[in-house]
């Protein structure tokens, strides 16, 4: 069944590093944009960072500078590099493809950044 495969998440002090992965599967064909979003408790989701099929990248900026999308296009896989994490970086991630057929939401991955 087509899907995103989310990994990587997980609890991290301040100041540390997370690489969160995102693999769609190999049903999922002619992916366009894949993003990141992410959702705090009580908030909207916001958008993190994107990357289009042609390398195009994206961030917010409250991540610019921290956070890195990178794509490998031949596994149908995009990460995001998170370093210097804070608190408020807290939020469960989601993955988002597009094709250009439809869409498609990972089921979330929760990174808590704490002491």
């Amino acid at each position: 069944q087509a899907q995103l495969v989310e990994s990587g998440g997980g609890l991290v002090q301040p100041g540390g590093s997370l690489r969160l992965s995102c693999a769609a599967s190999g049903s999922i064909l002619n992916i366009n944009t894949m993003l990141w979003y992410r959702q705090a408790p009580g908030k909207e989701r916001e958008l993190v960072a994107g990357i289009t099929s042609a390398g195009t990248t994206n961030y917010a900026d409250s991540v610019k500078g921290r956070f890195t999308i990178s794509a490998q296009n031949a596994k149908n896989t995009v990460y995001l590099q998170m370093n210097s994490l804070k608190p408020e970086d807290t939020a469960v991630y989601y993955c988002f493809a597009q094709t250009f057929s439809r869409t498609y939401w990972g089921q979330g991955t929760q990174v808590t950044v704490s002491s």
